[in-house]
């Protein structure tokens, strides 16, 4: 069993980027600029987009974070996002899900500009990427692609199970498997809550990749021998014993599946760190397309 090691690759990544601006503040070209629309106080979303900033700074991107308390109007919030799409000092924003009720998730994600939608959830961006055209592709599926790539695994004509049909990761990473390329051509599977017999289904996956947002839900009776594991859950799981008072826990019960798997991500330091770096990597592409 060898660790998909997140962490590494996308310090990796990060690095790689770093060069670019550095080129870049030579040549005296524009540094890209990400900004993190946040409303509310909630503390999962506090850390998360702190991240982001403090990984802006660490690639040399500027940076903005811009914050509404929770009983900001949906009218309101609409506002300052057509702020956000005619600034043209911004490369790319994003706007932290969840929202509060009474705002519209939808609509919101719809009244971004596809040009600056880094995230890559806008219809335009998600219509786009299943053509195989230019786009931005949705960070977390993306950064599961580069991992693949940069760890040189085969997946042409592999079977890969996923489970979940998200918008955010499931779809768009069973189109992605199956696209033209390497990595990619890979028969999928998109399993779901509604799925009969999915014990069935992922024991004869090669490749399993579990967005379901369960702890420790894929259990070593489930995989066949030699499964390549992709674990995208982060589920906080209250724990007294932790400082914190929580552990993070993902889709797979890493100590049992790993004993079958031939390569696995952990959780925390798998798919996570990863999705922060293409996030980057979307912003300096969105920079870059204003040089010409």
């Amino acid at each position: 069993m060898e660790l998909l090691d997140g962490k590494k690759i996308s310090q990796q990544i990060k690095d790689e980027i770093k060069h670019t601006v550095s080129i870049r503040n030579k040549k005296g070209l524009k540094i890209p600029h990400l900004a993190a629309v946040l409303v509310g106080n909630d503390g999962a979303s506090l850390t998360y987009v702190g991240s982001k900033v403090r990984s802006c700074d660490q690639v040399g991107f500027k940076s903005s974070l811009i914050q509404f308390k929770d009983s900001i109007s949906e009218e309101y919030l609409l506002l300052k996002i057509k702020e956000l799409n005619n600034d043209d000092t911004l490369d790319g924003y994003i706007v932290q899900l969840p929202l509060p009720k009474h705002i519209n998730e939808e609509k919101i994600l719809l009244s971004i500009d596809p040009k600056k939608d880094v995230d890559g959830f806008h219809p335009t961006n998600f219509g786009r990427m299943a053509l195989e055209m230019e786009s931005f592709i949705p960070a977390t599926p993306s950064g599961i692609m580069e991992m693949l790539k940069r760890y040189k695994l085969r997946i042409s004509g592999k079977h890969c199970v996923v489970i979940g049909r998200s918008h955010i990761v499931g779809r768009p990473i069973s189109i992605l498997m199956s696209q033209k390329g390497e990595p990619g051509n890979a028969t999928v599977t998109l399993a779901h809550s509604r799925t009969n017999n999915l014990e069935q289904i992922t024991q004869k996956a090669d490749i399993i990749i579990s967005a379901l947002g369960i702890p420790n839900f894929l259990k070593g009776n489930m995989v066949k021998k030699g499964v390549i594991i992709i674990d995208v859950g982060i589920t906080r799981v209250t724990d007294e014993n932790n400082p914190k008072g929580y552990v993070i826990k993902g889709d797979v019960d890493f100590e049992d599946v790993s004993k079958k798997s031939s390569f696995i991500t952990p959780v925390p330091g798998g798919v996570g760190p990863m999705t922060i770096a293409m996030l980057l990597k979307n912003t300096l592409i969105s920079c870059e397309r204003k040089d010409s």
